[in-house]
């Protein structure tokens, strides 16, 4: 069952419905019902639309997503975690030190893979869960880790991230 959406949101998809085309060959799908209008329902104050975060950028090049295998072998405790790092109750600026420190410690000790938990946050809108993807995929860390994917729900799903480290020298 969709739950039910509210006279604001419909609006909203209507203005967006307008400027997609279906593509070549495809009939029109009314996701929603057609919008009614009248003059009673005209908004009497412009509507403000709250924008998501930007998207983080692309990885630099060499950071890929966890191949598929290896990331079924870390879901299933096959191929074991070096170490853990929980970042939850951090300030944005101590929790980047210490995701740095941690990184660089453990490709140090020969690790492998290792798991960094952010938490959600308060709806799922962490500042920590946004931050910890970007610091791994921007220099200094970029340099040191060669996969980035989100953990299974069993170790923290949304609130961790498994990080693959290149191999020291």
């Amino acid at each position: 069952m969709r739950p039910r959406l509210r006279p604001e949101d419909v609006q909203i998809w209507a203005r967006v419905a307008v400027s997609v085309r279906p593509l070549h060959g495809r009939p029109p799908s009314p996701a929603l019902p057609p919008l009614v209008t009248t003059s009673a329902m005209k908004p009497s104050s412009p509507t403000t639309v709250r924008r998501s975060p930007p998207l983080p950028p692309q990885p630099p090049k060499g950071i890929h997503p966890i191949e598929p295998n290896r990331l079924r072998r870390l879901d299933l405790g096959r191929e074991p975690v070096a170490a853990t790092l929980d970042l939850h109750g951090l300030g944005e600026s101590a929790a980047h030190d210490q995701l740095v420190a941690f990184i660089r410690r453990e490709r140090a000790r020969g690790a492998r893979s290792v798991l960094v938990i952010t938490g959600k946050g308060h709806r799922g809108e962490g500042i920590l869960r946004r931050r910890a993807p970007l610091w791994l995929t921007e220099p200094p860390l970029s340099s040191e880790i060669t996969g980035l994917a989100e953990a299974h729900r069993t170790r923290g799903g949304a609130g961790a991230l498994y990080v693959i480290l290149k191999r020291s020298r």
